[in-house]
């Protein structure tokens, strides 16, 4: 069985297809290759992953000008184009798509050639490169119910996540209180900028906290220099790369609510405060968040109330209340779907049987 899986941009998007590339090869064996763009974290990733990546070139259309608007929209045949030739090429049995930059030329590609296609959406309401092709889709893999009906021939599966995620050691309680903070690959201005700000307060209230603070490329600098001034000692990062050990060595995370990051949580165990990206279609992190935190399974701070003081407030009362973490670890743990990535490569199988026949 021979699959590409496409998509990209963010970690949101490749970790969810690594998952299913390791799924794959796990059960069925499976060849597998990426597409991708020179302009995501799939360059790095894929690589340390030991899968191939072939590129395409694929303008955004979001949050961009009309004009680049409109040029990415007469540049898309030939992303198409391109898509279709390494499909071609490598005799793809199935492309999976997984979101991002990549993924609308190579399925609109494989749907053109006749090639069965697997659409996941991990978020409550699709995005752009899944609407595109939300109906013409083989079949689809969401996360929410309510997510069926954009799309055909849907099955509600959860969001993959890495193994690692799953098999989360458990912390000696006489190890230091540890909070991680990411704001996801990208990283978060906001947070990052109210969880420095609450650090030599949190450092009073909870003397010896571990601090290890992801923070995207562009805060790196600054996040750095405001700890040092500050006289913090934290660990600061523009990138986890292993984000699994990192959440292992965590008491408490404060992140974003990406439907890959609140799954991760959930499939670790963990007790989380989810800080929301308000500018996100439809809301939808706020609306991943309420999946978890409606059922006592993490909390949430809307970023309009995402102030030094509350961050403080609510990061010492918890990180101090072990049998609070606990409880919100164990709920969190209850609401995961550790099978996605699974039942995702048994779509696949489904298809290319089904193909071949």
């Amino acid at each position: 069985m021979r699959v590409i899986i496409a998509g990209g941009g963010t970690g949101g998007h490749i970790i969810p297809g690594l998952a299913i590339a390791r799924a794959l090869q796990a059960k069925y064996s499976a060849e597998i290759l990426f597409i991708g763009t020179a302009r995501g974290l799939e360059t790095k990733l894929i690589p340390q992953a030991g899968y191939e990546l072939k590129l395409v070139t694929v303008g955004a259309l979001k949050g961009v000008s009309m004009a680049k608007r409109a040029r990415t929209m007469l540049d898309l045949p030939r992303s198409i184009f391109a898509a279709g030739k390494i499909i071609g090429e490598f005799k793809a049995d199935v492309v999976v798509g997984v979101g991002g930059y990549a993924s609308g030329p190579a399925m609109m590609a494989a749907i053109l050639r006749g090639v069965p296609t697997l659409a996941f959406e991990m978020n409550a309401v699709p995005g752009l490169a899944n609407r595109l092709v939300a109906k013409f889709v083989s079949a689809s893999a969401v996360h929410f119910e309510d997510t069926k009906k954009y799309f055909r021939n849907p099955t509600v599966t959860g969001v993959p996540v890495r193994k690692e995620f799953l098999q989360q050691p458990e912390k000696h309680q006489r190890e230091r209180p540890t909070i991680l903070v990411t704001g996801g690959s990208q990283g978060a201005r906001a947070l990052n900028r109210a969880f420095r700000e609450a650090a030599p307060e949190l450092l009073k209230r909870v003397p010896g906290l571990r601090i290890v603070h992801q923070t995207g490329e562009r805060d790196l600098a600054e996040t750095k220099a405001a700890y040092g001034h500050a006289g913090v000692d934290a660990e600061v990062s523009a990138f986890v790369a292993d984000m699994p050990a990192a959440f292992g060595r965590a008491d408490l995370l404060m992140c974003r609510a990406g439907a890959s990051t609140v799954a991760e949580v959930a499939a670790a165990g963990k007790s989380a405060i989810f800080v929301p990206f308000p500018f996100a279609t439809d809301d939808h992190q706020k609306r991943n968040a309420e999946a978890l935190t409606t059922k006592g399974a993490g909390l949430m701070i809307v970023e309009s109330e995402l102030t030094p003081e509350r961050v403080a407030n609510e990061v010492s009362s918890l990180i101090t209340n072990r049998k609070r973490l606990n409880e919100i670890g164990a709920a969190a743990k209850a609401l995961s779907r550790p099978g996605a990535a699974e039942e995702m490569a048994e779509m696949v199988a489904g298809l290319t049987q089904r193909r071949n026949r």
